[in-house]
């Protein structure tokens, strides 16, 4: 344990010198005896979480995808508090989402038993043309996109109310506002209703969206504004956590 906490110690170090540092002024930094962090620092080389130029030592490659790895977990993070946050400002289970590589993914759910999240029966990835978040996603992308996309995952019909066929779906996207929030009646699953809000980033296509029984179908404008206003607050860090 004390060589895991010196040698944690000597990264540290290490990280705190843009420009790299000699082995001597780091044990001097981290009260470590000579022999001993030169022995640290080449263990910490040849496992690549450093690296030597010129007498000098950097972080390495390893260190770096350490690094990556938290930032990420951050990011996941400010997104699974804000998910949950608006869950019970809002008492609805709201949805992120992300369209990348050409494919829906669903990247977290914040729910309660007392208001459940939709079950996914039918896989998402493979229905955007029916639920609120695939359509939303879709409504981002250019026409290319969109028709690769129902080249691969035509529509189908999964209940009364879905849409038609590729091309009326196609139309109802051509005359979607990228900016306005997308809803959808009963067309995922029947007994739900859905509203998803487009978040972009770049050229991230995201979303955030929210479901409802049939039955309170009434609160879903005023539940989607108010998540509108919920997002607009965060928006800063939002934009920074859009890529989990």
């Amino acid at each position: 344990m004390g060589s895991v906490q010196r040698a944690m110690r000597l990264l540290e170090c290490v990280a705190g010198h843009e420009n790299g540092a000699p082995a001597k002024q780091l044990a001097r930094e981290t009260g470590l005896a000579l022999p001993t962090a030169y022995h640290l620092l080449r263990t910490l080389v040849h496992e690549g979480y450093l690296c030597r130029d010129k007498g000098l030592f950097f972080l390495g490659d390893a260190a770096v995808r350490l690094s990556s790895g938290a930032a990420q977990q951050k990011r996941r993070s400010t997104i699974v508090d804000a998910l949950a946050r608006w869950r019970d400002a809002i008492g609805v289970p709201v949805y992120y989402a992300v369209y990348q590589e050409g494919e829906i993914e669903v990247m977290c759910v914040s729910d309660t038993p007392g208001n459940p999240a939709v079950e996914e029966w039918a896989d998402f990835r493979e229905t955007a043309h029916a639920h609120a978040i695939g359509q939303c996603l879709l409504a981002q992308l250019d026409e290319t996109a969109r028709r690769d996309h129902l080249d691969r995952y035509p529509v189908q019909s999964l209940t009364p109310y879905t849409v038609r066929d590729n091309h009326a779906l196609l139309r109802r996207l051509e005359r979607a506002s990228r900016l306005e929030p997308v809803t959808e009646r009963q067309e995922y699953a029947l007994g739900t209703v859905c509203a998803a809000i487009p978040i972009t980033a770049g050229t991230a296509a995201a979303t955030m969206a929210i479901s409802l029984p049939a039955h309170q179908a009434d609160r879903l404008v005023s539940a989607i504004e108010q998540l509108q206003r919920e997002i607009g607050q965060l928006l800063g860090s939002l934009a920074l956590s859009i890529s989990i």
